[in-house]
């Protein structure tokens, strides 16, 4: 039944007559030449151009003077964590970012409104963002990242520190007004390393 349901009559194909063109009413167009090898240089060099805004602003390749700098910078690229937000994170997703061989943290810290792997001089790290009193706090926990003492961090509008934690350390970050001091005494309480 198939078979004969698929043979079909195909007519044959004809094609219709068309009408003399007047060659006197037809200009005639120039051969296209090749593109010349100017244009192919001109080309590579934008490309190349294209390639280095992109490594200069997604900051592959820079160089800071310390580890403060690096982590004032990477607050700067990343203006979208600072949201105020009533949403907590689910626990697969801190999960995800704060693996337990990395550390174990206790969700009493606050309401983590954010939670993404991010790099910091090369490694990837926790970035988590909590609510506090002013508005949203960063904390970077990076456990390969030792400091001798506490740095602290001025930005325009920013304040903060970085906590040595270990053979690691912690960067909490807020907004001016933010009084750090109880926000830092339950990161450090609740932060435990396991590298």
């Amino acid at each position: 039944r198939i078979a004969k349901a698929m043979q079909i009559r195909v007519p044959e194909l004809k094609v219709p007559e068309l009408p003399a063109v007047a060659r006197d009413n037809v200009v005639s167009m120039p051969a296209r030449k090749p593109r010349a090898r100017s244009t192919w240089f001109a080309l590579a060099a934008t490309v190349t151009l294209a390639a280095m805004v992109g490594i200069r602003m997604f900051g592959v390749g820079a160089d800071y003077d310390s580890l403060a700098d690096e982590v004032l910078a990477h607050l700067d690229h990343e203006p979208g964590a600072l949201r105020v937000s009533s949403t907590r994170v689910t626990d697969a997703r801190l999960a995800r970012v704060v693996p337990a061989d990395i550390a174990r943290m206790d969700q009493d810290v606050g309401l983590i409104s954010y939670a993404q792997s991010c790099e910091i001089n090369g490694k990837t790290v926790p970035h988590l963002v909590i609510q506090g009193e002013q508005g949203p706090v960063t904390i970077l926990l990076m456990p390969e990242e030792a400091v001798a003492e506490a740095v602290d961090l001025d930005g325009e509008n920013i304040h903060g520190v970085i906590l040595p934690v270990g053979k690691g350390s912690i960067a909490i970050i807020g907004v001016r007004d933010e009084r750090l001091e109880r926000i830092e005494n339950s990161v450090l309480s609740s932060v435990m390393w396991n590298t």
